[in-house]
């Protein structure tokens, strides 16, 4: 007779992480699986359709800011997106711990020289109850003024509501890789 084995608490830990991102429903670009009923499928994308496309948006401006922010005021309105103590999490850079530096570091190392284009289809959104959203999905670096576009990677960021306002408080940029 084998002993019981106990579960190490990291083990655990990790467990329930996965569990608690896999088990939210994400909103995607594409319906839900053809397996729900048709009236399902439509119920689901009307109560969670609005969040996606909220999100979506927040995306978009962020990262129209971002492309642009060699231009006056740019920098400082992508800036306004993100919350004094963002952590952002980057597998080649390290981590910022501050809104300020990790703007210090996109005004060194962006502005001017690339840009971010989301790759189309990829943005998931995860309701965060009580709290705000997790954005996902993948993103492509383009050079400056070209078409050509170099490394890709993926990312995730978690996005908090206060009433109307969003701010990002987390971000990981990850699996960076050419193209």
């Amino acid at each position: 007779m084998q002993p019981k084995r106990t579960p190490r608490p990291a083990a655990l830990l990790s467990a329930l992480a996965l569990a608690s991102l896999t088990a939210g429903c994400a909103l995607q670009q594409q319906p839900p699986p053809a397996a729900a009923p048709a009236s399902a499928q439509q119920a689901a994308l009307e109560k969670l359709g609005p969040l996606f496309d909220q999100l979506a948006q927040l995306d978009a401006q962020v990262f129209d800011a971002f492309n642009r922010c060699e231009q006056p005021g740019q920098l400082e309105r992508h800036a306004g997106f993100f919350a004094e103590g963002v952590e952002f999490y980057h597998d080649q850079g390290g981590v910022t711990w501050s809104r300020a530096e990790m703007m210090a570091n996109t005004q060194k190392h962006v502005c001017g020289k690339f840009r971010r284009e989301l790759v189309p289809g990829s943005l998931r959104v995860y309701p965060l109850k009580d709290f705000g959203a997790l954005t996902q999905g993948v993103h492509r670096f383009c050079q400056h003024g070209s078409v050509r576009c170099e490394g890709a990677a993926d990312f995730m960021m978690i996005w908090r509501q206060e009433g109307a306002q969003w701010r990002i408080t987390r971000v990981l940029s990850y699996g960076h890789r050419a193209l």
